[in-house]
C-alpha cells in the first residue's frame, strides 16, 4: 500500500498519536512565553481559531453531511473552496497549537498537518474525479483547491440538514474543546510533577 494512501485512510489514528505525542512534550518543555504577556496573546489568537474551526466545520456538516458520496456539493463554503472542512481543522490545529503558549508547537501542529492532510485531500479527490468526472473537472476549474476565495460564495434558499450526520460532526470537533482542556491541564501539572528537558519558543 502507497504510504499516501495509508496516511489517508488512518488520518485520524495518526492525529491522535501525534498529539498524543504534543502533549508528553508539552509536560517535558518549559515555554518562553508561557508566563508573559506574549503567552496570553498567542492563548487568545489559539482560542479564536479554534471557535473559527469548530464553526466552520458544523457549517460544512450543514451542506455535505451524508450527501458526501452520492452528489457533488459546490454551495456553501463548498463554493469557496474545494475542502473548507479542511482549511477550517487547519485552522483548529494551529489554535491548539498556539493555545500551548507557545509558537513551536503551533508551527509543529501546521507541519503535521501540511504533511498529513495533503495526502487525505488528494485521496477524496481522486473518488470524487472518478465518481462524478467532468462535473468534477469543471468544479475544480472554478474553485480553489484549499485557502477559500470569498469572491466565489453563493449559496442556496435552502438547504436539506441530516441530523445524524450533523451530530457525527459536532461530535468529531468538540475533541477541539477538550484538548484545550487537556492542554491546561498538562500545562498545570507540568511544572509540578516533571522537570522541563528542554525550553521552547
Amino acid at each position: 500500500m502507497p504510504l499516501s494512501l495509508f496516511i489517508a485512510r488512518h488520518r485520524n489514528a495518526i492525529s491522535r498519536l501525534f498529539w498524543l505525542l504534543a502533549l508528553v512534550a508539552l509536560l517535558l518543555s518549559e515555554r518562553v512565553f508561557a508566563d508573559r504577556l506574549m503567552g496570553n496573546v498567542l492563548l487568545t489568537i489559539g482560542l479564536m481559531l479554534i471557535g473559527l474551526a469548530i464553526v466552520g466545520r458544523l457549517w460544512c456538516a450543514l451542506y455535505i453531511g451524508g450527501r458526501k458520496n452520492d452528489e457533488l456539493v459546490s454551495e456553501g463554503p463548498y463554493s469557496m473552496t474545494r475542502n473548507p472542512q479542511y482549511f477550517f481543522s487547519l485552522l483548529g490545529f494551529l489554535g491548539l497549537g498556539l493555545s500551548t503558549r507557545s509558537v513551536s508547537f503551533a508551527l509543529s501542529a501546521g507541519l503535521f498537518f501540511a504533511v498529513v492532510y495533503p495526502c487525505v485531500i488528494a485521496s477524496e479527490e481522486a473518488f470524487l474525479r472518478n465518481k462524478f468526472g467532468a462535473a468534477f473537472e469543471a468544479y475544480c476549474e472554478r474553485t480553489p483547491r484549499f485557502f477559500p476565495s470569498i469572491v466565489l460564495y453563493r449559496e442556496p434558499d435552502a438547504c436539506e440538514v441530516r441530523p445524524r450526520y450533523f451530530h457525527r460532526t459536532a461530535g468529531d470537533v468538540v475533541w477541539f474543546v477538550w484538548l484545550v482542556g487537556v492542554v491546561a491541564l498538562a500545562d498545570a501539572l507540568g511544572t509540578r510533577l516533571v522537570t522541563p528537558l528542554f525550553v521552547v519558543f
